[in-house]
C-alpha cells in the first residue's frame, strides 16, 4: 500500500530545491557594481511561496520532462516575478515599506536603487534563461519556443500590460470587464508562462500547451481574487504586507464589486474548473492539484 503524501513535507523540499536553484543563478557580488549584486539578492532571497518556478517544475514533471533541464527557466521566472514586486513598492506605485515580513528594497538601498535593482532582475532573467540555449538538440528548439512565452507574458501584452491600466485605472471605478482584463494581465499571465514553459520544454503537443494555459488562467483568476479578499480579511502580521492597500490606493477588486462571498463563490469555481482539466491527463500529479488548491484557498 503506497503511503499518503504528506504536502507540506512535499512543499518544503520543492521549497528548499527551488532556492538552491536560485541561488545558483544569482550573479557574483563582485566589481564596482556589487551594491546591484546585493540589491538583486536581497530582492529575490526574500522568501515567499516560489508559486511559480514550483508550477513550472510540476508541469514539467507531468509531461515526463527529464530532471534538470528546467531548471535556468525556473530561475528566470521568478527574478521576473520579484522585479515586479519591487517595482510596485516603489513609491511611484503602491508605496509600500514592508513586503514578505520584511523592508522593501527601496527601504534598504534607496529608491533609485530599488529601481536599478529591479531593471538588473529583469534584464539578469533573460540572461539566465538564455543559457538554456546551451541544451543539445530538441531542448535548444524547445528552448527557443519557451523563451518566446516567456517574453510575452511579461511585457506589454502580459504582465506589464495588465500593471499599466491597473495604475491607470487607480483612484475610480472600473467594469467587472476591464478588472478581468487587469488580473488576467497583471497576475495570470506569468502563472500561465510558468505551466506553459514547463509543458514545452517536456515536449508536450501545441494542443496540450493551449489546455495548460487555461487552466494556469484560472487558477491566475481564483490566486488574484483570493488575495483580493485576503487584503481585507487577513493582518498585516499574517500576510507580511499591509492590509487595505487596495482601499488605501481606491482600487476597484472583486471585493468591491461583488462582496466577499461572491467573490469566494468565484475562487471556488475557477479552482474547481482548473483542477478538472487537469485530471485529464492520465499521469497525473497529487502534489500539483493539492498545491493549486493551497494557493487559492490560501490565509496569506
Amino acid at each position: 500500500m503506497v503511503a499518503p503524501m504528506n504536502f507540506n513535507e512535499e512543499y518544503t523540499r520543492r521549497i528548499d530545491y527551488i532556492e538552491k536553484i536560485l541561488r545558483r543563478y544569482l550573479p557574483a557580488q563582485e566589481g564596482y557594481q556589487k551594491v546591484i549584486m546585493e540589491a538583486m539578492e536581497y530582492s529575490l532571497m526574500a522568501g515567499g511561496k516560489r508559486i511559480r518556478p514550483m508550477l513550472m517544475l510540476e508541469t514539467y514533471r507531468l509531461f515526463g520532462g527529464e530532471p534538470g533541464m528546467i531548471a535556468p527557466f525556473m530561475a528566470a521566472i521568478e527574478m521576473i516575478h520579484t522585479y515586479s514586486l519591487v517595482h510596485d513598492d516603489l513609491p511611484a506605485m503602491d508605496n509600500d515599506e514592508y513586503r514578505r515580513g520584511r523592508k522593501t528594497t527601496h527601504i534598504i538601498y534607496g529608491e533609485d536603487m530599488g529601481i536599478l535593482a529591479g531593471d538588473a532582475l529583469l534584464n539578469y532573467a533573460f540572461e539566465t534563461a538564455c543559457r538554456s540555449f546551451d541544451l543539445d538538440g530538441e531542448y535548444a528548439v524547445r528552448a527557443g519556443k519557451a523563451m518566446k512565452i516567456l517574453a510575452g507574458k511579461a511585457g506589454i501584452y502580459g504582465m506589464i500590460g495588465g500593471q499599466v491600466v491597473d495604475v491607470k485605472e487607480s483612484g475610480h471605478e472600473v467594469s467587472g470587464d476591464v478588472l478581468d482584463f487587469i488580473y488576467r494581465l497583471k497576475t495570470s499571465a506569468l502563472i500561465e508562462a510558468s505551466m506553459m514553459i514547463g509543458a514545452v520544454m517536456a515536449g508536450a503537443e501545441d494542443e496540450d500547451i493551449r489546455t495548460v494555459e487555461q487552466i494556469a488562467r484560472k487558477i491566475g483568476l481564483a490566486f488574484q481574487i483570493q488575495d483580493d479578499i485576503l487584503d481585507v480579511t487577513s493582518t498585516t502580521e499574517v500576510l507580511g504586507k499591509p492590509v487595505h492597500s487596495d482601499e488605501k490606493n481606491k482600487k476597484t477588486t472583486y471585493v468591491t464589486l461583488k462582496g466577499i462571498e461572491e467573490s469566494k463563490k468565484d475562487v471556488e469555481r475557477m479552482t474547481a474548473e482548473a483542477i478538472r482539466e487537469l485530471n485529464r491527463y492520465p499521469a497525473q500529479d497529487e502534489f500539483l492539484e493539492q498545491l493549486l488548491k493551497s494557493l487559492v484557498y490560501r490565509e496569506k
